[in-house]
C-alpha cells in the first residue's frame, strides 16, 4: 500500500500482507487497528481498502457510521452498479439469509459447525455457556437434520423446517434415548427460538428465499448502525454476514479476500462466538483471506478476553493511530498487545512533530512483533474528500454530487479544485 516518508515527505509502497509471510515475519495476515476517535483512523482504512480494491482483492466491511459511503459511491458508479454494494440495514430492507442453503448441497464440517454456533447464538445469552450435553444434543439435532434434507429433497432447507424437525421427529428420539430434561430442555429450547420461526416477529431472518449473492461483486459494505444497540439483531446480522464471507472464501480460490469489521466486532465478543470467531480467523489463512478488526473503544478491548485470546493473538499485524487520548492507560494497551518498549516510543511519538506546511496523519505499524516503523497517510484532495468521515464536508459533497446529476466523481473534482483554487466556484 502507498504510504509516505514521516521526514521527508517521499511515497514509499509498503506490503504489510505477503512479503512479511514469506519472510517469515508473520504468520498470518490479518490485522489489528486501533485508534480513538479523531485519529484518522476511518480515513487510514479508507485509503488502505481502495488499494486492495485497486490491486483485485475482494473488499467486505461490516461498519456502524457510514464510513465508507463515499468511496463505495465512487466505486458504485465508476463500475455502473455492478460494484460498490451498499447493503443499509432497515426494518424494511433487512439483511436476511438461510444457513441451510449450501449451493452444491454439500455440508462440510465447517458449515455443520457454522449452523451449530449460529443456532446456539440465538438460543443461549452472552453470559450463558452452554452446557456440554446441551452442545452434543445440539450437534446430533444439526446432523440429523441435514441428513434429512439431503436424503429427502421435498424438505425444504430452512429454519422453519428445522425448527418442525427439532420439535417433532428429534423430541421423539430424546424421547427413545430416554435424554433427560436437564441434559438437554427441547421445550426451552423450542421456546427460545419460536421468535424465528414462522409467524414469529424474526421469522424473516433465517428463512430467506433469496441467496446473499456476495461472490462476483468486489466491494461490498454492510451498515449495521440502524441496529447495533439490538441485542438480538446486531450479532445474527453479523455472524450472516461472516457466513457468506466464509463461503465467498471457499469458492474464490486464488484471490486475495479481506473483511474488515468496524465497531461491530462487540456483537460477536461474547464467549458463545470465541469457537466461531477462531474458526473464522482459521478459514481465511487457509483461503488467501485477511481479516481486519477496527477500533477505537480500549475499555472493550480491555475488559474482553475473548478480543484478546481470538483476535489479536491471531493478528501478526497491529496498526495503531494517534494514541494521546490514551496516554493514561497506554501501560494496559503495551500490555495487551505485547509492545516492546521501542515501539511504545514510536507509538507515542505520532503526530508530535509534524511538518506545518503539509496535511497528514502518522500510523504505526507492527508485523510480528519484531519489525515496526511509522509513515504518514498523505493523500491528494480528490482522495481527501472521497475518505472524509467529516459531517459537514461529507454534506457538502454530496450535496454537490446531487446538483450535478448524481454526479460524485465530478463533485469531488470541483470540490478539491476549489479548495486549490478558492477563486474557482464549485458550481
Amino acid at each position: 500500500i502507498k504510504m509516505v516518508d514521516r521526514v521527508s515527505g517521499r511515497p514509499l509502497h509498503i506490503d504489510i500482507s505477503d512479503l512479511p509471510m514469506k519472510k517469515g515475519i508473520t504468520t498470518n495476515r490479518n490485522k489489528f487497528i486501533l485508534g480513538p476517535s479523531g485519529s484518522g483512523k476511518s480515513f487510514f482504512t479508507n485509503h488502505m481498502v481502495r488499494q486492495y480494491y485497486e490491486q483485485g482483492a475482494h473488499v467486505l466491511l461490516v461498519d456502524t457510521g457510514n464510513s465508507y459511503l463515499g468511496l463505495s459511491q465512487l466505486i458504485h458508479n465508476r463500475t455502473h452498479g455492478e460494484d460498490g454494494i451498499y447493503f443499509t440495514y432497515t426494518n424494511e430492507n433487512p439483511i436476511a439469509f438461510n444457513p441451510f442453503y449450501v449451493e452444491d448441497g454439500v455440508f462440510d464440517i465447517e458449515k455443520k459447525e457454522s449452523i451449530k454456533t449460529l443456532i446456539l447464538t440465538l438460543w443461549k445469552r452472552d453470559d450463558e455457556a452452554p452446557k456440554r450435553s446441551e452442545e452434543v444434543a445440539l450437534s446430533n439435532a444439526v446432523s440429523t437434520y441435514i441428513e434429512r434434507i439431503t436424503g429427502d429433497r421435498s424438505v425444504t432447507p430452512c429454519f422453519n423446517t428445522f425448527y418442525e424437525f427439532v420439535r417433532d421427529d428429534y423430541r421423539r428420539q430424546l424421547e427413545q434415548k430416554n435424554v433427560r430434561e436437564k441434559d438437554f430442555d427441547i421445550d426451552n429450547f423450542l421456546n427460545v427460538l419460536e421468535p424465528y420461526y414462522k409467524g414469529g416477529e424474526y421469522d424473516y431472518l433465517l428463512n430467506s428465499d433469496k441467496e446473499l449473492d456476495l461472490l462476483h461483486k468486489r466491494f461490498i459494505v454492510f451498515e449495521l448502525d440502524n441496529i447495533k444497540d439490538h441485542k438480538i439483531l446486531f450479532p445474527i446480522t453479523t455472524i450472516i454476514i461472516m457466513e457468506a464471507f466464509i463461503n465467498k472464501m471457499r469458492k474464490l480460490k486464488g484471490i486475495r479476500k479481506l473483511i474488515l469489521i468496524e465497531e461491530a466486532w462487540k456483537a460477536i465478543a461474547s464467549a458463545n462466538m470465541a469457537d466461531y470467531i477462531r474458526y473464522l480467523y482459521k478459514t481465511v489463512r487457509k483461503y488467501f483471506g485477511e481479516a481486519i478488526v477496527v477500533t477505537q473503544e480500549i475499555e472493550d478491548i480491555i475488559s474482553s478476553p475473548i478480543v484478546k485470546e481470538s483476535i489479536i493473538n491471531n493478528s501478526d499485524c497491529k496498526i495503531l493511530l494517534d494514541q494521546r487520548k490514551y496516554l493514561n492507560k497506554f501501560d494496559s494497551i503495551q500490555n495487551l498487545l505485547g509492545l516492546t518498549d521501542k515501539e511504545r516510543s514510536q507509538i507515542l511519538s505520532i503526530n508530535m512533530a509534524n511538518h506545518p506546511g503539509r496535511k497528514y496523519k502518522e500510523v504505526f505499524f507492527s508485523l510480528g512483533g519484531t519489525q515496526s516503523a511509522v509513515y504518514a497517510t498523505e493523500v491528494s484532495l480528490e482522495e481527501y474528500y472521497t475518505f472524509t468521515t467529516e459531517e459537514s464536508e461529507k454534506m457538502e459533497l454530496f450535496a454537490l454530487a446531487e446538483k450535478l446529476g448524481g454526479n460524485l466523481e465530478l463533485a469531488i473534482k470541483r470540490l478539491a479544485e476549489s479548495k486549490r483554487n478558492p477563486q474557482s466556484s464549485t458550481t
